[in-house]
Protein backbone atom coordinates (compact mmCIF):
# COMPACT_ATOMS: atom_id res chain seq x y z
CA UNK A 1 0.00 0.00 0.00
CA UNK A 2 2.60 2.59 0.75
CA UNK A 3 4.78 1.54 -2.36
CA UNK A 4 1.89 2.99 -4.57
CA UNK A 5 1.61 6.09 -2.36
CA UNK A 6 5.25 6.35 -3.28
CA UNK A 7 4.85 5.65 -6.95
CA UNK A 8 1.77 8.07 -7.12
CA UNK A 9 3.76 11.46 -4.67
CA UNK A 10 6.56 10.81 -7.51
CA UNK A 11 5.14 10.76 -10.54
CA UNK A 12 2.91 13.56 -9.69
CA UNK A 13 5.57 15.44 -8.51
CA UNK A 14 7.61 14.47 -12.08
CA UNK A 15 4.80 15.52 -13.96
CA UNK A 16 4.69 18.89 -12.13
CA UNK A 17 7.99 19.43 -12.80
CA UNK A 18 8.22 18.86 -16.10
CA UNK A 19 4.67 21.00 -16.41
CA UNK A 20 6.26 24.01 -14.55
CA UNK A 21 9.37 23.78 -17.64
CA UNK A 22 7.31 23.55 -20.32
CA UNK A 23 4.93 26.62 -18.73
CA UNK A 24 7.93 28.65 -17.89
CA UNK A 25 9.37 28.30 -20.96
CA UNK A 26 6.48 29.55 -23.08
CA UNK A 27 5.65 32.46 -20.35
CA UNK A 28 9.23 33.34 -20.78
CA UNK A 29 8.83 34.53 -24.54
CA UNK A 30 6.42 36.84 -23.88
CA UNK A 31 7.61 38.54 -20.61
CA UNK A 32 9.26 38.06 -16.63
CA UNK A 33 5.63 37.64 -15.43
CA UNK A 34 4.20 35.55 -17.81
CA UNK A 35 7.05 32.88 -17.38
CA UNK A 36 6.01 32.95 -13.47
CA UNK A 37 2.93 32.52 -14.32
CA UNK A 38 3.22 29.85 -16.89
CA UNK A 39 5.55 28.33 -14.70
CA UNK A 40 2.71 27.81 -11.81
CA UNK A 41 -0.11 27.08 -14.00
CA UNK A 42 1.99 23.99 -15.95
CA UNK A 43 3.35 22.77 -12.71
CA UNK A 44 -0.55 22.52 -11.59
CA UNK A 45 -1.52 21.12 -14.70
CA UNK A 46 1.59 18.58 -14.84
CA UNK A 47 0.42 17.58 -11.12
CA UNK A 48 -2.65 16.85 -12.38
CA UNK A 49 -2.18 15.05 -15.17
CA UNK A 50 0.62 12.81 -13.04
CA UNK A 51 -2.51 11.76 -10.64
CA UNK A 52 -4.85 10.88 -13.19
CA UNK A 53 -2.59 8.94 -15.01
CA UNK A 54 -1.36 6.77 -12.06
CA UNK A 55 -5.06 6.14 -11.79
CA UNK A 56 -5.87 4.99 -14.90
CA UNK A 57 -2.69 2.68 -14.82
CA UNK A 58 -3.27 1.14 -11.54
CA UNK A 59 -6.95 0.54 -12.75
CA UNK A 60 -6.12 -0.58 -16.18
CA UNK A 61 -3.30 -3.09 -13.33
CA UNK A 62 -6.31 -4.41 -11.29
CA UNK A 63 -8.41 -5.38 -14.72
CA UNK A 64 -5.51 -7.41 -16.10
CA UNK A 65 -5.18 -9.10 -12.59
CA UNK A 66 -9.08 -10.43 -12.81
CA UNK A 67 -10.35 -13.33 -14.74
CA UNK A 68 -12.56 -12.33 -17.22
CA UNK A 69 -15.62 -13.80 -16.13
CA UNK A 70 -15.51 -11.63 -13.16
CA UNK A 71 -15.23 -8.55 -15.76
CA UNK A 72 -17.96 -9.51 -17.52
CA UNK A 73 -19.64 -9.95 -14.48
CA UNK A 74 -18.67 -6.78 -13.34
CA UNK A 75 -19.96 -5.17 -16.34
CA UNK A 76 -23.54 -6.30 -16.73
CA UNK A 77 -24.33 -5.47 -12.92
Amino acid sequence: MRFHRFKRAVNRARHAAIGGAIGAAVGGLFSRNAASTGGAIGAFVGAVVGETRTTAQSKLEQMREQPTLERVRERTE
